[in-house]
């Protein structure tokens, strides 16, 4: 008999959560308990401290939060702290039961500590906007639109302190790069890592260096941008110059200098690679090898594609090379080049303006009335410029050129560098608006609506021991959650 009531308990037991004694990277909490068999209303009590006495678990009930269901998501004061919480059963308004008492911690962790790293509020957001909640790749961390940290990234193996394409999946996931590429759910389980091998970049010993950008089609395959390695050597002529590459390693004693050079990957779920795109392959037919970037201070020839977008419906790939001003549109999945926006190289135009629509930038996608937007950081010419959102309608034809329909110029509060030559992002919203990362050191979040006006803005900064103040985090890319999205997150995690 003890041993059947063991048996009908350990599915009781299954269906709470948190499971007891676990250990949290987060505050906003998912909470699941039986139903009950005559129970049709509930509520659950949380308090701040461990117990095992119903008396004293009754002295220290911090919320009491009511639940449509045996489901409810509820928000816990702090990081770093312990807690016990129990069901309450009623049925038409009449308390029945109480159940069982179980415990859960929150994890103490610098990204977490809102003495080392804060999300400052410039503005506080307007009531359409409050339940947002921001991703900052610079700490690892999610914040909600009032600044308190709600989610971190915890330290676990294979997985360093540097972090790219923070971001939620619609599939209720999160990616990042961390030298590998990472699918996690909200309890930071692995549930995907990508195979690393080196195929495409040949080098079997770094792999395929992967950076910038990390997205989930919605195949369930995965994208990211990879890198090459070659040498290039600047051949100066009489009236002209050009960029003479190699394979050949030894060619470095030679005079030739590194190169990066773009890949695009594709893998499956089983994490095997399925398609690549290699940007050598375009070298010898391009104008390429105009661009003289080699003479720049970091002795390397450095395209640097830094964001794609992936038109799936359309089968194209638009990607964006910051340091060309350039961006190429590819056919998926034969590779080929249907055409670039951007500025042709050739002898005597060895350094692009962009045509004065593309400078530095850092994201292309497109919007929801069609059209192409680019964030543009605008250090590629213009000394102190502020960076730039702009939507663009595409050409039409050949020979036709972008066609600005908006454009958003970003500003700044408080004395800081005016330089923006690293990061920023731009996310069109549901409603036309646009979640904006100004990237660099100046690392501001904001939205925009389509008038202009700001609906929140804030930035992420880091204490300095040294200085006893604080400073702007770098933030490479930063991505918006709704409260749906963070829902999706908390539920997907726990099936």
């Amino acid at each position: 008999m003890v041993f059947f009531l063991f048996l009908l308990y350990l599915p009781l037991k299954s269906q709470i959560i948190p499971k007891e004694g676990s250990k949290l990277n987060y505050r906003i909490i998912g909470f699941s308990f039986p139903k009950g068999d005559r129970a049709g209303e509930y509520k659950i009590e949380i308090a701040a401290g461990n117990f095992s006495s119903v008396a004293d678990f009754q002295k220290n009930i911090i919320q009491t939060v009511a639940c449509e269901s045996n489901k409810v998501i509820a928000e816990v004061p702090s990081f770093g702290a312990q807690y016990t919480w129990r069901p309450v059963y009623y049925r038409k308004k009449k308390f029945i039961s109480y159940g069982e008492l179980n415990h859960f911690s929150t994890k103490a962790n610098d990204r977490a500590d809102t003495f080392k790293l804060r999300m400052r509020i410039i503005q506080p957001a307007s009531s359409e906007y409050k339940d947002n909640y921001v991703f900052t790749d610079g700490g690892g961390v999610l914040y909600d639109f009032s600044g308190h940290p709600v989610w971190f990234l915890p330290d676990t193996e294979g997985i360093s302190g540097y972090v790219a394409d923070l971001k939620a999946t619609p599939e209720g996931t999160i990616t990042f790069i961390s030298k590998d590429a990472y699918e996690i759910d909200y309890n930071a389980r692995q549930l995907w890592k990508a195979s690393n091998k080196g195929t495409i970049s040949g080098d079997t010993v770094h792999g395929e260096f992967f950076h910038h950008e990390f997205s989930r089609l919605s195949n369930g395959h995965y994208m990211l941008l990879g890198m090459q390695r070659i040498f290039a050597k600047l051949i100066t002529l009489k009236d002209s110059s050009y960029i003479d590459f190699t394979m050949d390693r030894s060619s470095e004693a030679r005079g030739y200098k590194l190169a990066r050079l773009g890949t695009l990957l594709e893998y499956d779920k089983s994490g095997n690679l399925v398609w690549s795109w290699v940007f050598s392959k375009n070298l010898e037919t391009s104008d390429f090898k105009y661009f003289e970037n080699i003479k720049d201070t970091a002795k390397r020839w450095d395209p640097h594609d830094n964001a794609f977008y992936f038109d799936e419906p359309n089968k194209c790939i638009y990607l964006g090379f910051r340091n060309l001003s350039r961006i190429m549109k590819i056919e998926y999945p034969s590779g080929k080049t249907l055409g670039f926006y951007g500025e042709n190289f050739f002898p005597g135009n060895s350094v692009s303006t962009g045509n004065n629509l593309l400078c530095n930038q850092h994201t292309i996608a497109r919007s929801k009335d069609g059209n192409l937007y680019i964030f543009n950081n605008n250090s590629c010419m213009f000394k102190d410029s502020l960076p730039t959102i702009v939507e663009v309608k595409e050409p039409q034809f050949p020979g036709d050129t972008f066609k600005k329909v908006w454009e958003y110029t970003c500003t700044m509060e408080g004395n800081y560098n005016k330089f923006f030559g690293s990061g920023g992002n731009a996310t069109e919203l549901a409603d036309g608006s646009f979640f904006v990362n100004m990237g660099s050191e100046y690392n501001k979040q904001f939205i925009v609506t389509r008038d202009k006006k700001i609906a929140w803005s804030a930035i992420a900064e880091r204490f300095m021991e040294s200085d006893q103040k604080w400073t702007p985090i770098h933030e490479y890319r930063t991505s918006i959650l709704s409260r749906k999205e963070l829902e999706r997150l908390i539920w997907n995690s726990e099936k």
